[in-house]
């Protein structure tokens, strides 16, 4: 039986908008203080690439779970609650870090809603097989 991923898609595709921002950043202040590898020892571009690889770091995983759990018939209520969870974590958190190095209630949210968003999309498949 042939599964759609039109809503894990529709995640996927903001998310990948969100990824580009990211890179982009990271291009610009790599341009701007012309450092081609490395951060250079520039506070501000170690910033960015650190921001850039914590998204880079969760979201593979957590879209890849949401798409398993659309193939395997979840509601569509939960791949878009999962997948809206995600996104707005993801960009939360990328708003908190991207603003300071040290705590922000944006970090922290998106951080604890990104572990939330992942351990219940690894529930949710892990009992589907019982």
């Amino acid at each position: 039986m042939l599964h759609s991923l039109i809503i894990t898609g529709f995640y996927g595709g903001i998310l990948a908008v969100i990824l580009l921002a990211l890179s982009f950043k990271v291009i610009g202040l790599r341009k701007q203080h012309k450092i081609g590898i490395g951060d250079g020892d520039n506070a501000e571009l170690a910033k960015a690439i650190r921001v850039h690889g914590n998204f880079t770091e969760y979201v593979p995983l957590s879209l890849a779970l949401l798409a398993i759990s659309e193939i395997n018939g979840a509601a569509p209520w939960f791949v878009h609650a999962m997948g809206g969870l995600l996104v707005t974590c993801r960009f939360l958190h990328a708003i908190g870090l991207s603003s300071s190095t040290g705590t922000s209630w944006q970090r922290f949210a998106g951080t604890v809603g990104t572990f939330i968003t992942l351990l219940i999309l690894a529930v949710a498949n892990i009992i589907t097989i019982f």
